[in-house]
């Protein structure tokens, strides 16, 4: 199939698919023509290499993770790479940073608006607005 068809089963576009391409996680050949030619086995990478990365992965981590993946786009298994557990754990060690820092910001904001002092003759819900 050709990145058209590609982009149009996984939901990635053509142009990402290109990236993805560009950084080694994608090999397709090349037909004749010199057009991309994809295999049936490419939508499963294109949607685990999705998957991957909005669960927060950065592709440099997705591309270690590749080869070590099998089983379903739902239920991903890792197997046989020992790195696999350091990858996966410095992603969980930047996960939770994130998260002090939302909560950080969240907090933030939460005072904010608990200091905040309705105008005269308005009420604190009509000063929220």
């Amino acid at each position: 199939m050709r990145i058209g068809e590609l982009s149009k089963q996984t939901g990635v576009s053509q142009r990402m698919l290109r990236y993805y391409e560009q950084e080694g996680l994608l090999e397709p050949e090349r037909s004749s023509a010199g057009y991309r030619v994809y295999n049936r086995r490419s939508i499963a990478l294109v949607r685990h290499i999705r998957n991957l990365n909005e669960a927060g992965m950065k592709l440099k981590s997705i591309k270690i993770l590749l080869p070590c993946l099998s089983g379903e786009e739902t239920h991903p298994q890792f197997v046989g790479c020992p790195e696999v557990k350091a990858v996966l754990q410095k992603e969980l060690e930047k996960l939770d940073v994130k998260l002090r820092e939302l909560s950080n910001s969240r907090n933030a904001v939460e005072g904010f608006l608990h200091g905040l002092i309705p105008e005269q003759g308005e009420s604190y819900q009509a000063g929220l607005r």
